[in-house]
C-alpha cells in the first residue's frame, strides 16, 4: 500500500459522496431560496469535514533504530501483557491498540519481514475495548517471519462501529518497518504478539502514532 496522498485512497468514494450531496442540497437551497434546506446542507457540509477528517493519510518516519517495533495504529494502548495463546501458537507479549473514530486509521507495518501466512475471521461486533474482541470479533491477521525462526503477528479487529477491513499484504510479501498496509472504517483495535519474554516500552493509557511510537525492542 503506496499511497502519498492526504487521503487514504479507500476514503475517495466517501469523500466524493459527501462533496456531491453537499453541493446538491446547497444549490438546491440557492436556487428555491429555501431556509429549510439550508439546514441538511449545512449538516451534510459538517459530515463531509468528518470523512475529510477520518481518512487524512499524514506522513510518519520510523524511528531509524531497526530494532524496535513500531505502533501499527495511532490510539491509545489498553493492553501490554504475557498472554498464552496466540495466533503464533506459542505464548507471547500482547499489546493492544485502540482506535477511536478520531485516530487516523491507516495502518503500518510495525516490524521489517516476510509475510508468512495471513487469515480472517467472520465475528462479532464487540466493543473493541472489550476483552472479548481479539478472539470473537471480525479480524484479519498477518504473521510475519522476522529473522530465522521468529515471527510476530498483527491483527486488525473490527470494533462495535467498525464494519470493514481492508490489508493488503499477501503470503511471501517483504513488509518494510512503518510502510502503510491497512486501513479499517470506523473505530477499531489492532493486536500486535511479540516472541515471549520481550518487554513492552509501553504502558496503558499510553497514547501511540502509527509509526513512530516505540513498542518494543527486539535485539
Amino acid at each position: 500500500m503506496n499511497n502519498s496522498s492526504p487521503f487514504a485512497k479507500e476514503g475517495y468514494p466517501f469523500i466524493a459522496y459527501s462533496v456531491g450531496l453537499t453541493a446538491l442540497l446547497f444549490v438546491s437551497a440557492w436556487r428555491l431560496s429555501s431556509t429549510v434546506l439550508f439546514i441538511p446542507a449545512t449538516i451534510s457540509f459538517i459530515l463531509s469535514l468528518f470523512v475529510f477528517y477520518f481518512f487524512r493519510n499524514p506522513e510518519r518516519t520510523a524511528p531509524s533504530d531497526t530494532t524496535t517495533v513500531i505502533a501499527p495504529a495511532d490510539g491509545v494502548v489498553i493492553v501490554a501483557e504475557p498472554v498464552p495463546d496466540t495466533p503464533l501458537g506459542v505464548p507471547a507479549l500482547k499489546i493492544s491498540i485502540f482506535m477511536s473514530v478520531f485516530s487516523v486509521h491507516v495502518n503500518r507495518v510495525p516490524f521489517s519481514g516476510t509475510v508468512v501466512d495471513t487469515f480472517h475471521h467472520a465475528g462479532k461486533f464487540f466493543d473493541a475495548r472489550d476483552g472479548r474482541a481479539s478472539c470473537e470479533n471480525e479480524r484479519n491477521g498477518i504473521i510475519l517471519e522476522i529473522g530465522g525462526s521468529v515471527r510476530i503477528a498483527f491483527v486488525q479487529i473490527a470494533g462495535l462501529i467498525a464494519r470493514r477491513i481492508i490489508s493488503y499484504p499477501l503470503v511471501g510479501d517483504i513488509l518494510v518497518r512503518g510502510e502503510r498496509y491497512g486501513l479499517i472504517r470506523f473505530g477499531s483495535r489492532v493486536d500486535v504478539y511479540l516472541p515471549a519474554g520481550v518487554i513492552p516500552l509501553v504502558k496503558l493509557g499510553d497514547k501511540t502514532v502509527a509509526g513512530e511510537t516505540v513498542l518494543a525492542r527486539i535485539a
